[in-house]
């Protein structure tokens, strides 16, 4: 036996998301592209959301147009996300949860950053997030179903040069936990986050190409970034996901669980201080 949503005993399936609906933002790469994958591997239906047309309509393609729809349009626009939520009760019929994993990553400190750069992460990292969950709320209330956000463990403080970034993010950790509490007392909608560490991404390396590193940078990182050795796949992020997606989180609302194979607080530090930059 199992638990299922709000505490009810179900029975176990091997299938943790069968015939549930979920919408992926930012899922045409990375760790959105790995968490579609998964969540149609355990039984769902998926709504992928990017802006490459042709990732989009190549993933579909991959995973069948009966248990896969996207929708690419950029989630700053107006509506966007009442299109996203209109799509998967059209095609599938309703809506169990959501996944806010877009998100804008760009280089930014005190320095460098103009309020003008500032609002528009916060209006891709934090308000799409907010406006999605507007936007599929009346859906989710139906379901009992959940939102789960994506966040990043930079949200408690951040790299110095991702100021702009990191602030976006802990608003977002915020959000979760203020919705998480709210939503499940008057709804009946389960809110959680996790926050990914270092994580190869096609994102994550353009970014280190950019910055004049070699193709293999992510093979031979210090122990104080890696001490596993290597840094997180996006496989490993949806693997943890589809706990929160699924009946198995029951009734657990507003949570925010860090994803790193380090503590990001209190953290011993290094023997070797050399290896700190």
């Amino acid at each position: 036996m199992v638990t299922t949503s709000f505490g009810h005993p179900g029975r176990a399936t091997s299938m943790r998301l069968q015939d549930k609906v979920v919408i992926v933002t930012g899922s045409c790469t990375g760790i959105g592209k790995a968490i579609v994958r998964r969540c149609v591997a355990e039984g769902a239906s998926v709504v992928i959301n990017g802006v490459q047309q042709d990732l989009a309509e190549e993933l579909v393609r991959e995973l069948g147009d009966d248990k896969a729809a996207s929708h690419v349009e950029d989630l700053s626009h107006d509506e966007c996300q009442q299109r996203l939520v209109d799509l998967a009760t059209q095609k599938f019929g309703k809506l169990d949860a959501v996944v806010n994993n877009a998100a804008m990553i760009a280089t930014g400190n005190i320095h460098t950053t103009n309020s003008a750069f500032f609002r528009q992460m916060l209006e891709v990292n934090t308000l799409a997030p907010f406006r999605l969950i507007q936007a599929a709320l009346p859906q989710l209330r139906e379901s009992r179903g959940c939102v789960l956000n994506i966040g990043s463990v930079n949200s408690y403080s951040g790299e110095p040069n991702l100021l702009p970034y990191s602030v976006s993010k802990g608003a977002l950790m915020t959000m979760t936990r203020n919705l998480g509490d709210t939503l499940m007392r008057e709804d009946r909608v389960r809110v959680n986050q996790i926050n990914p560490g270092w994580t190869l991404t096609e994102a994550e390396q353009k970014r280190k190409l950019e910055e004049g590193l070699g193709d293999k940078w992510y093979a031979d990182l210090p122990d104080v970034y890696a001490p596993s050795g290597r840094i997180l796949w996006p496989e490993e992020i949806a693997a943890a996901a589809v706990y929160w997606l699924s009946d198995e989180s029951g009734p657990i609302s507003g949570q925010v669980v860090d994803l790193e194979q380090h503590p990001m607080i209190g953290r011993n530090p290094p023997k070797d201080r050399s290896t700190i930059p």
